[in-house]
């Protein structure tokens, strides 16, 4: 008996594995609820074996949860796994009303579809897209790095330790608001997010 209890120990702490904020870091997700965040629509938002859960509910509709905290400059990291086909992203100095979101997105997407790119939601659209060489540094149905870094109107994006996009844009300069998750509308999405840590500078 004590040979199995132990590998299953093992494996409930890699699947809920939080890593503590280094120094200048603080984590926005604390690993247990949904404290500091805020639901917006109806699609589903759990915390489960220490993960943050983003899954498509029976509306199938646009879903975001934002952070209370409003953010300027600032770098992000974050850890997803996409279980499931479908489009999801991280919004930053955004600002809702209801399931309308005014902001910009680091796309989180299936193969093929510009992960790490940044689209404006409710505006211009695609603002960068990433070059057709990187789409191979997602690992889809696997756990992948994004990191994030908004300072004035310069914008970079890295997955998995590579630069995906970099860029100025004034609009975006002119901006502050929260950092928001989406599940896009359609269903079938299902994305978990850990390790959620912010810098602000």
């Amino acid at each position: 008996m004590r040979a199995f209890i132990i590998p299953m120990v093992l494996l409930t702490a890699l699947m809920s594995f939080q890593i503590a904020p280094q120094k200048g870091w603080q984590s926005i997700f604390n690993g247990k609820d949904l404290d500091g965040w805020k639901i917006h629509g109806t699609e589903k938002w759990y915390v489960s074996e220490g993960n943050l859960i983003c899954e498509s509910g029976p509306d199938k509709q646009y879903g975001y949860l934002a952070t209370d905290k409003q953010f300027k400059d600032f770098e992000l990291k974050l850890e997803f796994k996409q279980e499931a086909e479908g489009n999801s992203g991280v919004f930053f100095r955004s600002s809702l009303e209801g399931t309308k979101i005014s902001g910009w997105q680091v796309e989180v997407a299936p193969p093929g579809k510009d992960t790490g790119g940044v689209y404006e939601s409710y505006g211009r659209g695609w603002l960068v897209k990433i070059p057709e060489e990187k789409e191979n540094i997602l690992k889809m149905g696997e756990w992948n790095e994004m990191r994030i870094r908004v300072k004035g109107g310069k914008v970079t994006t890295w997955l998995n330790g590579q630069k995906m996009v970099n860029f100025k844009d004034e609009k975006i300069g002119q901006a502050k608001g929260s950092i928001a998750l989406q599940i896009h509308d359609g269903g079938g999405i299902k994305v978990r997010w850990r390790n959620i840590q912010v810098k602000e500078m």
